[in-house]
């Protein structure tokens, strides 16, 4: 029997934390690996503010002690103010992963102009890889399909469990050696 997946789902909204606007984030989110994993998960979903020390504690509580291989957030990736997803991933993290961020921006640039506007990221912490998506649900499906077939070897790469895909929606990439 394959090790549990958990993955932490994390929305970053002032706005949906009270309840003012619905999250679609965080379901987009969980919506997508329903569809594109096949190996058994659990998600550990949270939806907070856009508070960067609390971003942080959230990202560490994931990581640290929830015990996620994965933790994608949704929202707080953009130029505005109160936008600071990046700079608490960055804060937390023992290593970026810049690659991500570019390959999902190029992605995204081919739909929207704005996409150089998103500062989406990911890093490595512990053992725990963290991905920032924008909020809108359909660049979340875009971005994720752009870097999911890497995510299962880097979960490898940090001693995860093994993550796998159906491979008729994302097949993921592994050396023939893995």
């Amino acid at each position: 029997m394959s090790e549990l997946l958990r993955i932490g789902i994390l929305t970053i909204s002032d706005r949906a934390s009270k309840g003012i606007y619905e999250d679609r984030g965080g379901p987009a989110i969980h919506a997508y690996f329903e569809q594109t994993l096949t190996s058994p998960w659990e998600p550990v979903a949270r939806i907070i503010p856009d508070e960067q020390e609390l971003i942080e504690k959230t990202l560490m509580e994931l990581c640290d002690m929830e015990d996620c291989c994965l933790v994608v957030t949704t929202g707080g990736t953009g130029p505005a103010p109160r936008d600071v997803t990046p700079e608490a991933t960055e804060a937390v993290c023992h290593k970026m992963m810049p690659g991500f961020g570019e390959l999902m921006r190029v992605v995204s640039l081919k739909n929207v102009p704005t996409a150089i506007l998103s500062r989406q990221t990911a890093g490595i912490r512990g053992s725990t890889l963290i991905v920032n998506l924008p909020g809108k649900p359909s660049a979340i499906t875009e971005c994720l399909d752009a870097v999911m077939p890497a995510i299962p070897y880097c979960i490898d790469l940090l001693d995860g469990p093994r993550m796998t895909t159906d491979e008729a929606r994302i097949k993921a990439f592994r050396p023939k050696s893995s």
